[in-house]
């Protein structure tokens, strides 16, 4: 496998156990804690790091139907880690997060998990 591929791969996966932690932590509680901004900016930064690994390992180019749909849940997971970062700098320790911010960030993370499950479709489907 290309080493690029590789390591996008690898660092794909450490981005979805930091969004799971981010996102389960705020689903739970509703509330935006350090543990969830910081899980959520590490997996934003690890995500935005594996999307440029995987372009630069693909044969295909930037411009495939995974990768559109990795694009639309990275930008869904970077919309959702500035909505958070502002409602945390606007509120309150403690503030329970608005329903249209809990929502958006369940959709968000939905939305990823799915591009990620494509894509390791698409790797066990061609090796």
């Amino acid at each position: 496998m290309n080493p690029f591929s590789l390591t996008g791969i690898i660092t794909v996966q450490t981005a979805l156990i930091c969004y799971s932690i981010a996102i389960i932590s705020e689903q739970r509680k509703r509330l935006i804690t350090n543990k969830v901004l910081a899980f959520l900016t590490m997996g934003v930064l690890l995500d935005i790091v594996a999307t440029t690994f995987m372009i630069l390992g693909s044969s295909r180019g930037p411009f495939t139907l995974h990768g559109i749909l990795g694009y639309s849940s990275l930008a869904g997971m970077l919309t959702d880690a500035i909505l958070i970062w502002r409602f945390y700098r606007k509120n309150d320790a403690g503030t329970k997060v608005t329903d249209g911010i809990h929502w958006y960030s369940l959709g968000a993370y939905i939305w990823w998990v799915a591009a990620y499950i494509t894509g390791a479709l698409l790797v066990a489907l061609r090796h």
